[in-house]
């Protein structure tokens, strides 16, 4: 891992993090939140996915709409430390733990 890489992967930890803490807080069903990537082709290589108790607990969070807040502060904490997605439907997953 290059010392660019290195720094890309403190600041994504950092900003999931904060996502994680918000999301144990306000999101029904939500327990976890990791991510995977290929820095060779970052940022699109970038795959984040959030866990969940249970398949009801996405589809509650889906018929909520919450599913897309969850999104927006994904995006939200990422651009703040200079990540932008190329695609959050394709790049963020919900997944029962």
């Amino acid at each position: 891992m290059r010392k660019t890489d290195k720094k890309i992967d403190k600041n994504l930890r950092a900003a999931l993090t904060e996502v994680c803490e918000i999301a144990l807080d306000t999101v029904q069903g939500y327990q976890w939140i990791t991510h995977s990537v290929k820095y060779d082709a970052f940022p699109a290589s970038l795959q984040i996915s959030c866990g969940f108790v249970s398949v009801q607990a996405i589809e509650q969070l889906q018929l909520a709409q919450q599913d897309i807040l969850l999104k927006k502060l994904i995006v939200k904490h990422l651009m703040v430390v200079g990540i932008n997605l190329k695609d959050v439907n394709k790049q963020v997953k919900f997944v029962v733990a």
